[in-house]
C-alpha cells in the first residue's frame, strides 16, 4: 500500500508540475519596449498602404459593404470552421464597440502578439501570426490611418465556441508553435529588392499564406506547403494554390499576376470569384510598384503540388 500511496503522490506532483508549466509557458506576452519605440509617431499617409495591404475592410467592414461604407469597420462577418464560428469584431474609432479607446501600442500588442488590451489571447482567426512580421513601423503608420476614419457603434457579437477551444489560456501554447517573426521563405543574398518587397507584403500584412497554406489539425499552418492550396477554413471549397506547382499558377507572368491583382481578371479571361473578390478590391488600391512585387515574390516560393 506505501507504494501505491508514494506513486500516488508522486503522480500528483508530476501532474502539478507539468500544470504550473504549461500555466507559464501560455502566458500571453507583450511587446518590449524597444520594438514600441520602434513604431514611431505614425503616418496616416503611409497607413492607408497599408491598411489595404492588410486586408482590414476584408473582415471588418459590415458584409457586402461598397464605396466609402467599406471604411465603416463596425464588424459582424461569421467565420464558421470546425473549430467553432469566430465573429470580426468591430474595430472602428467607436470608444465602446470599438477599439477608439486603443493605444497605438494596444494595436501593436493585437497585431505582433495577439494580445489584447485586457491581456488575453487573441484568437488566430485574426491573422496575427502573419501580421507578427510586419515593422513596428507600419503598425504605427496603421494605427494613424485608423485614427481618421469613423466611429461606428454596435458591439459585434461574441464568438460561438465549444470546449475546449473556448479556453483562451491553451492559445499561449499554439503562439509557441507557430508565432514568429521570422519569413517564411529564406532567400539568397543578392535576391532582387522587389521579390523581398513581395515577401514582405505577402508573408506579413497581406497574409496570403492564412488561406492559401494547408493547415494541421490544431490549425496551425504547414509551412513546408507553404501556398500550396487548402481547403477554405469553413470546410466547403478549396482555395487555389498559387505557386508554380502541379495546380498551380505557374503558367502565369509575373505581368499577369499583377494584373489579376490589379483588375481581378485572370490571363483565360475569367474574373475573380468567391471571398476573393473582396481581396482583390483591396490589392486594387496598392501602387503597381506593390503589385508587382507580389507577383515577383509569387513567381520566386518553391512549387508545391496541390495543398488540398
Amino acid at each position: 500500500m506505501r507504494t501505491i500511496a508514494k506513486l500516488a503522490v508522486g503522480a500528483v506532483l508530476v501532474a502539478g508540475a507539468v500544470a504550473v508549466a504549461g500555466w507559464v509557458l501560455s502566458a500571453p506576452q507583450r511587446l518590449d519596449e524597444t520594438t514600441l519605440a520602434a513604431m514611431g509617431p505614425g503616418d496616416a499617409v503611409r497607413g492607408e498602404r497599408i491598411f489595404w495591404a492588410g486586408g482590414c475592410t476584408s473582415c471588418h467592414a459590415k458584409p457586402g459593404s461598397e464605396g466609402d461604407a467599406r471604411l465603416q469597420l463596425v464588424g459582424g462577418l461569421e467565420l464558421k470552421t470546425p473549430f467553432g464560428t469566430f465573429v470580426a469584431p468591430n474595430i472602428s474609432q467607436d470608444p465602446t464597440d470599438g477599439i477608439g479607446g486603443w493605444t497605438s501600442a494596444d494595436l501593436a500588442n493585437a497585431m505582433l502578439k495577439g494580445v489584447s488590451p485586457d491581456g488575453s489571447h487573441f484568437y488566430p482567426a485574426f491573422p496575427y501570426a502573419s501580421y507578427a512580421r510586419m515593422k513596428p513601423s507600419d503598425v504605427g503608420d496603421l494605427y494613424a490611418y485608423l485614427k481618421t476614419l469613423p466611429a461606428v457603434p454596435g458591439k459585434a457579437a461574441d464568438h460561438k465556441l465549444g470546449f475546449p477551444f473556448n479556453i483562451r489560456r491553451g492559445l499561449g501554447l499554439w503562439k509557441l508553435l507557430y508565432l514568429s517573426d521570422r519569413p517564411v521563405v529564406a532567400f539568397s543574398e543578392g535576391t532582387p529588392d522587389n521579390v523581398l518587397a513581395g515577401r514582405y507584403l505577402v508573408e506579413g500584412p497581406g497574409h496570403c499564406g492564412e488561406c492559401h497554406t494547408p493547415r494541421d489539425f490544431i490549425g496551425g499552418p504547414k509551412t513546408g506547403e507553404w501556398l500550396a492550396g487548402a481547403v477554405a477554413a469553413e470546410g466547403k471549397g478549396k482555395v487555389p494554390n498559387i505557386t508554380g506547382g502541379e495546380g498551380g499558377i505557374g503558367g502565369w507572368s509575373e505581368g499577369e499576376i499583377a494584373y489579376f491583382l490589379e483588375t481581378g481578371f485572370t490571363p483565360d479571361f475569367d474574373s475573380v470569384g468567391g471571398s476573393m473578390t473582396e481581396v482583390q478590391k483591396n490589392m486594387a488600391k496598392l501602387t503597381p510598384e506593390d503589385r508587382s512585387a507580389i507577383a515577383a515574390y509569387l513567381k520566386s516560393v518553391p512549387p508545391h503540388p496541390n495543398g488540398f
